[in-house]
């Protein structure tokens, strides 16, 4: 089965948890992000991602400043700029963005080519360092900006600049003896190439981004062969001593059983095998991804959807390998899973993956941003003690509070981006049946089999179960397949204020409906203690909190210092809360012990006293939204199991 996500001009988000998220994109932060890249803001670090292209253009004098793609930071604006026409009508913005990509139209070379390092800096090097000098990366991005410009306005200009990039790369690669046999050190332009092909049926970018997937990791391994050439130089010097399995190119992506290396790499390669594997019908990729997805689900991830625990290299390391201080978790790792997991939805027609997709929104991802728009985390811990978030350690890739803007800031526009196309996980459409994926309040005009049916969605989650849906428009059978998710307790669908029995296939409740209807969906959620598995040796005699699809964490602002003090006690319960701070949240009051402070000397022999507490834990994404402090989502467990 393939199933295709809904258009973001066919859902208007109306939910009150997930609209002021959207809101904010279009009200606060791609106006904060525009400033950001006109350098418009004192005090906070120089992006001249669009100095960059006046220079490239001829229009301003000067050296390239940035990463090599500085150039990423305006494409996945311009995305999230995309998104938000498509959503409804914006002339100022639109007028901005259409200035943007007229800089951007100036500063594309004759033949297609379009990447302000290698016009200003390096011109003798294009397509020459593919291991570390992002070019496919960078056009794949501009490439995913334009599909959505064109999507949310109908104007071609930018399409065919990237129309005219991407026939570039498709004479300048492939398996013919004049062209170049290499594929991208930073995985990308796979998924664009993807887009591109869906949107103008041109099925030679198709092929394209599947000769990058088939060649990766095949016979001699071609970034160590290219740094072997005159002239290559390293543009990062961790990247020195090069290793394959960094970029995943150390054997062929079908042979690949075991997430490897940067993590943002590996999930975004991933999504395009699913893309492709489902293309082509390729049953190989497809179980690659299968494992793949399961060796990260069940051994390589965070409870808050985080992956990639090294600090060193941004990268996966072993299986069970999640300590909690010193993690990366990058907020583009937890994007490019939930860009993973929604194509696995749509392709199985399994929950299981939608489940994550859920987790990585309400967790990972959106503690990235701050509750007001203007600041950010790259990196997302899960145990945070500010004074030991130094530099020159093994911690200092860990903030303490969130960033206004980063050297290299990939995550703030992919924020932007992926929260502007929110409306894109949560339907999955087939021919005559519907996945509804996501439990978010929308309006959804949904076209196939030549019926135009329109869905009204209104939920109560995250914080309770109960949903309603109406059908408008159903003149044929339709199958409508809901998603039960895997926390879900007594889950229950009623028409006509009537139960109904339903199949459950693959963990989505399947309604076959002959005319429109009013459906109830019911089920209950609790708070739940959960464990880690023995083998993740940091959380032995820890507990954490999951309430429905929101993981939540302890913040010394409603607990006091020294969280690791604290002994959590399940047998007490737990009292949930609703509060409209951060918000509006349901807030989880625990009790507990607090070992006493004897400030005592470093180590010595004495018998540990307690003191009855009562703690409050709050959903991790809202952390350090009330100031600096520490911040744990593991806590010490009181243990009297024997």
């Amino acid at each position: 089965m393939k199933l295709r996500q809904a258009e973001v001009s066919a859902v208007i988000i109306q939910d009150r948890f997930w609209q002021k998220h959207t809101k904010l994109v279009e009200e606060v932060i791609i106006p904060y992000q525009w400033q950001i890249m006109n350098d418009l803001l004192p005090g906070i670090r120089s992006s001249h991602c669009l100095e960059n292209f006046k220079i490239a253009a001829g229009r301003s004098a000067g050296r390239f400043y940035g990463a090599v793609f500085q150039d990423t930071d305006i494409a996945k604006w311009l995305e999230a700029v995309g998104y938000t026409l498509a959503a409804h009508r914006n002339e100022k913005l639109e007028e901005l963005a259409d200035d943007v990509i007229d800089l951007i139209a100036a500063a594309q070379q004759p033949d297609g080519y379009m990447d302000t390092y290698f016009i200003i800096e390096e011109p003798g090097m294009k397509w020459k360092n593919l291991c570390e000098g992002h070019e496919l990366y960078t056009a794949g991005h501009m490439i995913e900006a334009a599909v959505a410009y064109y999507k949310g306005t109908g104007k071609r200009k930018f399409l065919d600049c990237v129309i005219k990039l991407a026939d570039l790369i498709c004479k300048t690669f492939g398996p013919e003896k004049d062209k170049i046999h290499g594929y991208p050190g930073h995985q990308e332009i796979e998924l664009a190439l993807v887009k591109l092909d869906d949107l103008t049926g041109q099925k030679k970018y198709m092929d394209m981004a599947k000769y990058f997937l088939d060649i990766r990791g095949t016979g001699k391994n071609y970034f160590i062969e290219e740094r072997k050439h005159p002239g290559y130089r390293n543009i990062f010097p961790e990247l020195e001593d090069y290793d394959p399995l960094y970029s995943q190119s150390h054997k062929p992506v079908r042979q690949q059983e075991t997430a490897e290396g940067h993590a943002v790499r590996a999930v975004y390669m991933y999504s395009a095998m699913a893309d492709v594997a489902e293309k082509y019908k390729d049953d190989e990729m497809l179980s690659a991804c299968r494992k793949l997805w399961d060796n990260i689900v069940e051994k390589r991830m965070y409870i808050t959807g985080g992956i990639g625990s090294s600090g060193f290299m941004e990268r996966f390391t072993t299986d069970y390998d999640l300590p909690n201080d010193c993690n990366y978790s990058e907020t583009c790792a937890s994007i490019g899973m939930a860009m993973f997991g929604i194509r696995m939805a749509n392709i199985t027609g399994e929950s299981k993956y939608a489940d994550v997709v859920e987790l990585e929104l309400y967790n990972n991802i959106l503690a990235g941003i701050a509750l007001d728009g203007r600041s950010f985390f790259y990196v997302n811990p899960l145990r945070v003690k500010p004074a030991n978030c130094m530099e020159h350690t093994s911690r200092e890739h860990v903030k303490a509070v969130r960033q206004k803007w980063f050297g290299v800031a990939c995550c703030p526009p992919n924020i932007a981006r992926t929260l502007a196309s929110i409306g894109q996980y949560i339907y999955g459409v087939g021919d005559n049946e519907i996945y509804l994926h996501l439990y978010v309040s929308n309006t959804a005009e949904l076209a196939f089999s030549g019926q135009q049916v329109e869905l009204q969605v209104e939920t109560e989650m995250p914080w309770a179960g109960k949903t309603k849906i109406k059908t408008r428009g159903i003149r044929e059978k339709t199958d409508l397949n809901i998603r039960v998710p895997e926390y879900a307790e007594n889950f229950k669908i009623y028409m006509d204020g009537k139960e109904q029995e339903t199949a459950i296939i693959n963990g989505y409740a399947k309604l076959s409906l002959q005319k429109d209807e009013d459906i109830v969906i019911a089920f209950g959620f609790r708070v739940r203690f959960m464990k880690a598995n023995t083998e993740v040796g940091f959380n032995i005699g820890r507990t954490a909190i999951k309430r429905g699809p929101i993981v939540y964490c302890f913040e010394e602002k409603d607990n006091g210092r020294n969280l690791d003090s604290i002994f959590i006690d399940e047998r007490g319960g737990a009292e949930e809360i609703y509060d409209e701070m951060l918000g509006g949240i349901v807030k989880i009051l625990v009790r507990g012990k607090r070992m006493t402070d004897r400030k005592q000397e470093l180590y010595c022999e004495y018998t540990p006293e307690f003191e009855n507490v009562s703690c409050m834990a709050v959903p991790y994404a809202c952390w350090n939204n009330r100031g600096e402090g520490e911040m744990a989502v593991w806590m010490n467990m009181i243990m009297d199991y024997q």
